[in-house]
Order: structure tokens, then C-alpha cells, then sequence
């Protein structure tokens, strides 16, 4: 397994901007063959603040999906939303065991 928590912190005037062009992105990204999942979750006490929760098969799946057109539309869309640069921290698998990410 490849699991990213992206830390993604907007401006306060992008948040709904944001919300639209992320779900259109994770939508898309469900159908890739290597994603299992793909999470957009929000901060419930600072509504600028979301980390999206990427699970990929493969290392190699998360590049794949970086050269996607829908993500590549994505990340030209929010750049200028983003209050800070955008922070990804790669996980490693505990529970449930990689057999049971399988969707």
C-alpha cells in the first residue's frame, strides 16, 4: 500500500471553490484501478484546513494518477487557493492488512 495525507490549507475566500474542484478530483481519482481510496476530509473547527486521504495499490499508482488529466486540472485550479504550499506525508500500513484496503 501507498497511503498520502495531503495537509492542504486555503484561503478563506476559496473554500467553497476548493471543496468543488477537490470532490470533482477525488470522484474521478475512485476510478482509477490503483486507488482504493481517496478521502477529502475538513477540518470541523478551522474550515480552511483539509487533508485529503489518498490510498493508492502502488508507489507507481500515485504517479499514475499525478499525470491524470482530471488531477493535472485539479492542481492547476487550487494553486492559487492554497494559503501555504500543500503538504503530503506518506504512511506506512498497520490495520487493516493490505488485503483488506481491496476494493
Amino acid at each position: 500500500m501507498h497511503i498520502v495525507h495531503v495537509h492542504v490549507h486555503v484561503k478563506n475566500e476559496s473554500v467553497e471553490s476548493f471543496i468543488k474542484a477537490t470532490l470533482e478530483n477525488a470522484s474521478n481519482s475512485l476510478r482509477e484501478p490503483g486507488i482504493d481510496r481517496f478521502d477529502v476530509i475538513q477540518d470541523a473547527k478551522d474550515k480552511t484546513r483539509f487533508v485529503l486521504c489518498e490510498v493508492y495499490k502502488t508507489p507507481e499508482d500515485a504517479l499514475k494518477h499525478k499525470e491524470t488529466d482530471h488531477y493535472k486540472t485539479w492542481r492547476d485550479t487550487v494553486s492559487d487557493m492554497m494559503a501555504e504550499p500543500r503538504n503530503g506525508i506518506l504512511y506506512t500500513n498497520i490495520f487493516p492488512d493490505d488485503a483488506g484496503w481491496a476494493s
